[in-house]
């Protein structure tokens, strides 16, 4: 689940840093000369790369995701017996855990 948490931060930070540097883009639309323009012209360009990345990262972590709860369905459906100690058992740290707090 850390790993997980750790992915949706992740991806979350480069979409603030994508739309952070697109309101840069915005603001200094305005400013003359060659080295601005040639900046602006890397930014835009790593900007839509950027988008792209995070666009195929995001897929493949929704992919990856669809497969992980097929697989857990699937023992669910083969192992339910199994399924409900788990959960039980589960439950039962959860709660102890919760009641010492």
């Amino acid at each position: 689940m850390d790993r997980e948490t750790s992915k949706d931060k992740l991806t979350s930070d480069l979409k603030t840093l994508v739309g952070d540097a697109e309101e840069l883009l915005k603001a200094t639309a305005s400013q003359a000369g060659e080295k601005v323009t040639v900046a602006r012209q890397k930014i835009e360009q790593s900007l839509i790369e950027g988008k792209k990345a995070l666009a195929d990262a995001e897929k493949v972590l929704i992919d990856k995701s669809k497969e992980c709860v097929d697989i857990a369905d699937d023992y669910v459906r083969e192992n339910p017996w199994s399924a409900v100690g788990i959960a039980a058992g589960v439950g039962l740290v959860l709660g102890l855990l919760i009641r010492r707090n």
